[in-house]
């Protein structure tokens, strides 16, 4: 651009190849107000049909997320080539305008104009933002097709494709065939794993990638943090956040966020606080995730003053501050705070989404008032969805109110009629009220749609692994001393007055039955487990994938007394914090 400025100062007029190369480098830096200005020279010039200079035009406006003023240069183009819809396709792919850019394409075809491959990867990049991984197929029958499928952008694009669509090990095929895969790779493999399920596959790749000392970037990272939040594990935790201090991204704002989020799903919202204390700048994201955090663990009047603090440092809380406020409130039974910070939302501009309704009925059917909840249902400005019945149908199984929960079930049948535990919820109401035939009804019905009850199983660390127990599991080398463990539980349990609560079973069986099923639950094998294989005093991390049931949370109460452990259960809600015979939910969950 100093060049071109000393060109005119010259008094050289500009050819079409100067226009060329200056647009190109204002792309390069980019230069919206300087383009705008180019453009006006090319008019001058006699240049305004020159093809290739156009499509320079629409590439630089695109790159400076102008989509409106290359649209304009697009739209009075008179011959427009390959180059020209590719253009204008990757603008609105770059630009978060995935349909469109795929309905010019469409148009493109129409136009029987064979694309190129940059057109392609936009192409795929706009199906992989939708999520719409069977068409994403078809382009990349067309990639085969053209010879193109060892391109190294092709190979980023179909690899990134297939794993945000969850089709992780045909991204991986894809992954394998770079010999030096760019760290874009690497992080659409991570950020693939990570976010359908294979949390440990993901951390995987990511000690793979810095053992080959590839340098990563803030996304790397907050890809492999989310990794291992999901993982659970407060040693691989405390691993990462190591790594994290020692990196050029310590004090990234995206990745303490992350960081934040990692500790608090991994049982300690204690050094979530930490990472949240030591990060300067602190924006709305970050103040909610450590809200969130509080949230998970119960911690309802700790989040409160947090939010007070927020607002004192004059940060603006957002919706997903209030969902944190929100689930906070209910894990603590907090109803009169929660129902206040809910009609306070508008006082920001926040309208209320279904997951602030949801909360709300939660909230209130948790107190006990289920029919508050359900005329605050039938008030509500839009249309109740899963979450919200499905707050409704758990908070009628708590109380046995069978007429609001079959209403609640019957809707929730309605909205997500495969979804299996909305008919468990249901069957498990049934049960608590001794309706056995309903439950038979229920059962059936699940028979009928194909449906299966999904497995209990509990987790715990042992030296950073993790176990796996199902219900009386007999599969692990040393369940001999498990179950040993196990008697001695139970022998001092009974001894300490304990009584196990015969309707968490949700069987008709008789009591001897009832008590040798409730005793061999999977977390009480996991306790069990954990007893045998650490040092006295050791602090016992277990995580459930169901929720845990009324006699098991009484019984490790009792055990964390007995046993003198603390004892965190992380279950399909929040987690739960035993020591000395109590519980940081207060019974509340």
């Amino acid at each position: 651009m100093a060049m071109y400025s000393t060109m005119q100062i010259a008094g050289v007029s500009p050819d079409s190849f100067t226009f060329l190369y200056v647009l190109k480098a204002c792309s390069g830096l980019p230069a919206f107000e300087t383009g705008w200005q180019v453009q006006g020279q090319i008019f001058r010039h006699g240049f305004h049909s020159d093809v290739l200079v156009q499509n320079s035009l629409v590439a630089l406006y695109a790159k400076c997320g102008q989509i409106g003023y290359a649209r304009m240069v697009f739209d009075g183009l008179y011959d427009r080539t390959v180059v020209s819809w590719t253009s204008i396709i990757s603008g609105y792919a770059q630009n978060g305008e995935p349909s469109e850019a795929l309905r010019i394409f469409s148009e493109m075809r129409t136009c029987n104009l064979k694309p190129d491959g940059i057109a392609l990867v936009s192409v795929l990049r706009a199906y992989t933002d939708v999520e719409d991984v069977e068409q994403g197929k078809s382009v990349h029958s067309c990639v085969i097709k053209m010879g193109f499928e060892y391109e190294p952008d092709l190979l980023i694009s179909l690899t990134t494709l297939y794993a945000k669509c969850g089709q992780v090990t045909v991204a991986r095929s894809f992954f394998n065939q770079m010999e030096i895969p760019s760290v874009i790779l690497w992080n659409a493999m991570i950020s693939g794993y990570a976010k359908n399920g294979f949390a440990e596959e993901a951390v995987g790749l990511f000690r793979e990638m810095i053992s080959k000392d590839i340098r990563v970037d803030s996304i790397t990272l907050s890809s492999a943090i989310l990794a291992c939040a999901q993982v659970g594990s407060l040693e691989l935790a405390r691993w990462m956040d190591d790594y994290v201090i020692k990196s050029d991204y310590r004090d990234d704002v995206f990745v303490k966020t992350a960081l934040i989020d990692m500790y608090a799903k991994s049982g300690s919202v204690d050094l979530a606080r930490i990472v949240f204390d030591r990060t300067l700048d602190k924006d709305v994201v970050v103040w909610s995730a450590m809200i969130m955090g509080y949230g998970l663990h119960g911690r309802g009047r700790d989040a409160i003053d947090l939010y007070y603090a927020m607002k004192q440092g004059s940060i603006c809380p957002n919706d997903v501050t209030f969902v944190g406020l929100l689930t906070a409130c209910t894990h603590s039974g907090l109803v009169d705070e929660g129902w206040e910070l809910f009609h306070r939302m508008r006082d920001y501009g926040i309208e209320p989404r279904h997951q602030h309704y949801a909360c709300v009925v939660d909230l209130l059917g948790r107190a006990g008032r289920l029919d508050q909840a359900y005329d605050f249902i039938t008030n509500m400005p839009i249309e109740p969805g899963v979450s919200v019945w499905g707050a409704l149908l758990s908070a009628s199984k708590i109380y046995r109110h069978v007429t609001l929960g079959e209403l609640a079930a019957e809707q929730l049948f309605l909205l997500d009629p495969h979804n299996t535990g909305h008919y468990v919820q249901l069957s498990n109401l049934y049960a608590s009220a001794r309706k056995w035939d309903q439950v038979g009804r229920v059962r059936l019905l699940m028979k009928e749609k194909g449906l299966s009850k999904d497995f209990g199983y509990s987790l715990i660390e042992i030296k950073g692994k993790l176990q796996a127990f199902r219900v009386g599991d007999k599969s692990h080398p040393k369940y001999k001393e498990i179950f040993k463990e196990l008697e001695e539980l139970e022998r001092r349990l009974k001894e300490a007055g304990f009584v196990p609560h015969a309707e968490s079973v949700l069987h008709d069986l008789n009591y001897e039955e009832t008590e040798e099923t409730l005793c061999n639950h999977s977390e009480r094998l996991a306790i069990a487990y954990g007893l045998i294989s650490t040092s006295p005093g050791t602090t016992l991390r277990i995580t459930k994938n169901l929720r845990a049931c009324v006699n098991c949370h009484a019984a490790t109460k009792l055990i964390s007394k007995l046993v003198n452990r603390e004892i965190v259960v992380r279950d399909a809600n929040r987690f739960h914090h035993f020591k000395d015979g109590f519980c940081s939910c207060g019974d509340y969950w």
